[in-house]
């Protein structure tokens, strides 16, 4: 998405509406400066607002994700190149976490180990011992934990037998058993429990 041209739409937009940066910004309960980065090209409207902001503006979110006003001959087009993008940026998006996620646990993991070695081998006292173990250890169980999140919210587990696509609990992943990024849960629509794998978006096909 060329994110100047849709910023110069909105601009547009908001003046043909009678809003200030401010006043529009007062609408969406968000600050001026995010209005004046939309504007600028420099970030997007959060999913969240979108349908807000296109009420306000008098446009639709295929306009808006465009940056120009669609003529009706030429809407199912714009409106699947949009969702074709959006689906890129979220795969991208996803991919950036799940790496994010790897290195997280792996210095997490490294960490853990060069502190016990620390403990074992380098250092004599015992309390510094301790010391080093607990903290080995509070490093090791936070980064899992952080990674795990990361796991779960970057993209979709789908289920082998109905093909549903979905977020779970932070409780089913943490205890669900796993191999790589598959683990094995219950699938909130057709109930069947198997090794459900990670999918980057919600719609692949």
């Amino acid at each position: 998405m060329d994110q100047e041209k849709i910023g110069g739409f909105i601009a547009a937009c908001r003046k043909e509406a009678g809003y200030t940066q401010a006043a529009l910004a007062e609408k969406l309960g968000i600050t001026d400066r995010a209005i004046s980065k939309w504007e600028n090209g420099r970030s997007m409207p959060d999913v969240s607002i979108m349908l807000e902001l296109c009420s306000l503006l008098h446009i639709n979110v295929n306009e808006l994700l465009t940056g120009e006003h669609i003529s009706m001959d030429n809407y199912q087009k714009k409106a699947e190149e949009n969702l074709l993008e959006m689906r890129k940026q979220e795969e991208m998006s996803n991919k950036k976490l799940l790496a994010l996620e790897c290195v997280i646990g792996y210095t997490a993991s490294i960490a853990f180990i060069v502190m016990i070695f620390a403990a074992s081998f380098a250092v004599e006292n015992t309390w510094w011992r301790i010391v080093l173990i607990v903290t080995g250890m509070i490093i090791f169980m936070g980064g899992m934990v952080w990674a795990l999140k990361i796991e779960r919210e970057a993209g979709y587990y789908e289920c082998p037998h109905c093909k549903h696509r979905y977020v779970p609990s932070m409780k089913a992943v943490f205890f669900a058993p796993h191999i790589g990024r598959s683990r094995k849960m219950k699938c909130p629509q057709c109930g069947m429990r198997s090794f459900h794998r990670k999918t980057l978006t919600i719609d692949q096909r």
